[in-house]
């Protein structure tokens, strides 16, 4: 079917997939199951062997995991895809596959605050060193960049701060070095983006947001070529952070609406940002979509859509943020992002409430700062929550 699937909804329904052999069924089943029986005891000991193409035991690989993983790969125009338990074990998986002792590595310095407690707390428990550095700048890779420095970790967009790296740019640099590029692309998914493309690595992503979209699935996705996507399964598998079938099932059956939903979250998040833009209350919206956005030529060379993610700085500082946090009623005030229904939540209270404050400083993560996920809603009822909670 690779030679039909040319548009990205038609590969977003049909890639990796097909009907049922057995019984018809239009949807794969799911294989909740945690091992699987060969019909003959050679058989086991060809797959052991890595003669044939199989599955053993869900740790090592699950039918429901091969349709995501097929459908990812394809929308980031990488070799191979894999999928594990969460946007933390990927980035987790993906670095240890990367670095070992003795390495060092450059990474943004509004990361997520997950990823930075994994960079700055426990990486450095295994000898891996990180410098945090403003990869807005190529300039500033060049200088952070070591004998011993083994990757660069960016996200672009950044999480709060919506600011971005020139992926290009930075892997020129990076690659004149001899260093990789791994790109966490979940802000801007595939749609909006594509990073191999522009020269990284390999991409990351947080399948818990907009590829599974619906706030019911915990997961993570890693693409690359063939030869890191083994490597990253080497350590998977000896870590164990793996996926289940059913979340696998329903990451699958999120990704198939990915291209209609992100098309209408693109819609709602520039509407939003340029409704916020012109309001008293705010004294700044991050949003790369706006002309006002430092890095906006940036944005229209390197995506395809903004995205659904802006973050905003209130002019009454704190009192402001706890009164608008109190007064909205369609935005649920909750972490996590990319999902049908729109969410808002302070950074400094919440997903970078452990990140020390010097490094808060260097992200420009402040108290005023709110980060906006704009869903699906009809954009008349979510601009009318904004407009009564900031009144």
């Amino acid at each position: 079917m690779a030679d039909v699937l040319k548009g990205l909804n038609s590969l977003l329904v049909h890639e990796g997939e097909a009907p049922d052999p057995i019984t018809g069924s239009v949807t794969p089943p799911i294989y909740q199951t945690s091992t699987f029986a060969f019909p003959t005891n050679e058989s086991m000991a060809d797959f052991m062997n890595e003669q044939k193409a199989g599955y053993i035991y869900t740790r090592l690989g699950n039918p429901n995991f091969s349709v995501v993983e097929a459908k990812i790969a394809a929308l980031e125009g990488a070799e191979k895809c894999l999928v594990v338990s969460s946007g933390m074990a990927a980035v987790a998986t993906a670095l240890v596959a990367f670095c070992g002792s003795g390495d060092h590595l450059v990474a943004h310095a509004d990361v997520y605050g997950g990823t930075f407690g994994l960079l700055h707390d426990l990486l450095p428990r295994l000898g891996i060193e990180t410098s945090f550095i403003d990869l807005t700048d190529p300039a500033a890779l060049k200088a952070a960049l070591r004998p011993t420095t083994r990757t660069v970790y960016l996200e672009t967009p950044s999480n709060p701060t919506l600011r971005l790296a020139d992926i290009a740019a930075i892997a020129d640099v990076a690659h004149g070095q001899g260093v990789t590029v791994i790109v966490d692309n979940t802000f801007a998914t595939p749609v909006n983006q594509r990073p191999l493309a522009l020269g990284a690595d390999a991409v990351i992503h947080s399948g818990t947001k907009h590829l599974n979209g619906h706030s019911d699935v915990i997961a993570g996705a890693i693409a690359g070529s063939a030869e890191f996507i083994a490597a990253c399964s080497d350590v998977a598998r000896k870590l164990g952070g793996t996926l289940n079938a059913f979340d696998a099932w329903l990451l699958g059956r999120g990704l198939k609406t990915l291209g209609l939903r992100v098309q209408r979250q693109n819609e709602n998040g520039q509407a939003v940002a340029e409704y916020l833009a012109g309001h008293a209350a705010v004294a700044e919206v991050l949003y790369p979509g706006l002309p006002t956005h430092p890095q906006h030529a940036l944005a229209q060379r390197q995506m395809k859509g903004y995205g659904s993610v802006l973050s905003i700085r209130l002019a009454g500082g704190t009192s402001a943020v706890d009164r608008f946090l109190d007064r909205v009623q369609l935005f649920g005030r909750a972490v996590s992002l990319g999902s049908v229904e729109s969410l808002i939540t302070q950074p400094v209270a919440a997903v970078h409430r452990f990140v020390p404050p010097e490094f808060q400083a260097m992200g420009g993560i402040t108290p005023d700062l709110v980060r906006i996920s704009v869903g699906i809603e009809d954009i008349d009822d979510i601009l009318s929550d904004l407009q009564q909670a900031l009144a």
